[in-house]
């Protein structure tokens, strides 16, 4: 059972309770997740199965696509709804436009401070550990990209809804803290889902109550969809003999330097393909999958 099954994780879950649940449903332990989403998060998290859990780095560096929604005049201790208030303030009304402008600013490259409450590691332990014994550590700043965000509307009082595209290690609660900064209020996240992940979005998702092992056998998605942001090498079948056994090639024509290429035969594939690093004019493999047998 090779393959990725794209899950929609559900509220209250982590994402390590979804792999366990996976691994008993379909009888293995080859189970592995690509972006950990937050207990109360819901959304898109495509699990990799058998062979496909070598690419669960590749994947997990796709882009992730997000809803969230903002709530002005109160931030929280953990910057999302889950956390206590630490600071009210009143808020003024803001248009659309002041609100999209604001946002505009926050396209490119960003620089943030990772949370209190997160998994980040400093000196061998989790900020969050160090958060419940309510200790303030040094945080290392991160440069994260995002790609797009855009206003989707207002909703209740004081809040609205924004839709950003990011890329991996990019923590959207702390974008709203830094929105509402922004305006010059405080602000925590309110709600999240997460829609996208690379090539995979919601619709193509199945829901945990409905899985077994029928259904994932069912609704597995061939590994070549997790890579197909890659470049793709198409390879003769005399080349994928060689694959199967690690061999380094001349660099094919249409290669596209510094980037990690997936090599494919009749559709299925094989292994993943570098520049040797240290013989110019040659490539070898990254991961090697093999045919089905």
């Amino acid at each position: 059972m090779d393959g990725i099954l794209p899950l929609w994780k559900p509220k209250g879950l982590t994402s390590h309770d979804c792999v366990f649940k996976v691994r008993k449903i379909a009888q293995t332990k080859k189970v592995g997740h690509t972006g950990t989403l937050d207990p109360e998060v819901e959304g898109v998290l495509p699990l990799c199965l058998g062979k496909a859990t070598k690419l669960v780095p590749f994947l997990t560096d796709t882009l992730k696509t997000y809803e969230a929604v903002v709530s002005l005049g109160t931030s929280t201790e953990t910057e999302d709804a889950t956390g206590e208030v630490v600071e009210r303030a009143e808020v003024p009304v803001f248009s659309e436009e002041s609100l999209r402008d604001v946002l505009s600013s926050f396209t490119g490259e960003i620089t943030q401070v990772p949370p209190m409450y997160s998994a980040v590691k400093v000196k061998g332990r989790r900020l969050y550990e160090y958060a419940r014994e309510g200790l303030e550590v040094e945080r290392p700043e991160r440069v994260v990209r995002i790609h797009e965000i855009s206003f989707l509307g207002k909703q209740e009082e004081h809040t609205f809804k924004i839709r950003v595209v990011c890329s991996k290690g990019t923590y959207i609660r702390t974008l709203c803290v830094d929105i509402g900064k922004a305006l010059g209020v405080p602000a925590h996240m309110k709600e999240l889902v997460r829609t996208g992940t690379g090539d995979f979005q919601e619709k193509d998702c199945i829901r945990l109550e409905d899985l077994d092992v029928s259904t994932i056998t069912k609704e597995l998605m061939p590994m070549q969809r997790a890579v197909s942001h890659l470049p793709e090498w198409e390879v003769t079948e005399e080349e994928a003999e060689l694959i199967e056994n690690g061999q380094r090639f001349s660099v094919p024509e249409n290669w596209k330097e510094g980037t990690v290429h997936s090599a494919v035969f009749n559709g299925e594939l094989l292994a993943l393909y570098q520049d040797h690093p240290e013989k110019p004019g040659l490539i070898k493999p990254v991961r090697v999958f093999g045919r089905k047998q």
